[in-house]
């Protein structure tokens, strides 16, 4: 016996077709999901860096050891601390001049030397 493949009278080839509308709506939400996850995991390589001041502030070191502060753009160091050596000022917590500040520290004659309480 020979097997046919029947289609039923109440579908046809036009009926199971995509309609011209519904094919561009499947194409344009396929290209919308691919662009959600291009713009969610593009961006993964991108590490958040957080300031070390917010807008407006500088940071500041204190004489003699490791601790830091921000202060205001229009003020000049609190009592105990200096400004950072130019060309040697963190920005990002975490970066090179950040980490460098960790084991090092200004004299108070503004030489820079080992931090006594770098650990």
């Amino acid at each position: 016996m020979e097997s046919a493949v029947h289609t039923p009278r109440s579908l046809n080839r036009s009926a199971t077709a995509l309609r011209p509308g519904k094919g561009r709506r499947l194409v344009g939400a396929a290209v919308a999901s691919v662009a959600a996850v291009v713009a969610l995991t593009g961006c993964a390589g991108f590490e958040y860096q957080e300031d070390i001041c917010s807008s407006g502030e500088y940071p500041v070191l204190a004489v003699g050891g490791t601790g830091s502060a921000c202060v205001s753009d229009k003020q000049e160091p609190p009592a105990g601390f200096v400004r950072y050596p130019e060309g040697k000022v963190p920005q990002q917590v975490g970066d090179k001049w950040d980490v460098y500040w960790d084991t090092h520290t200004i004299d108070k004659n503004g030489k820079i030397i080992d931090a006594p309480d770098a650990g």
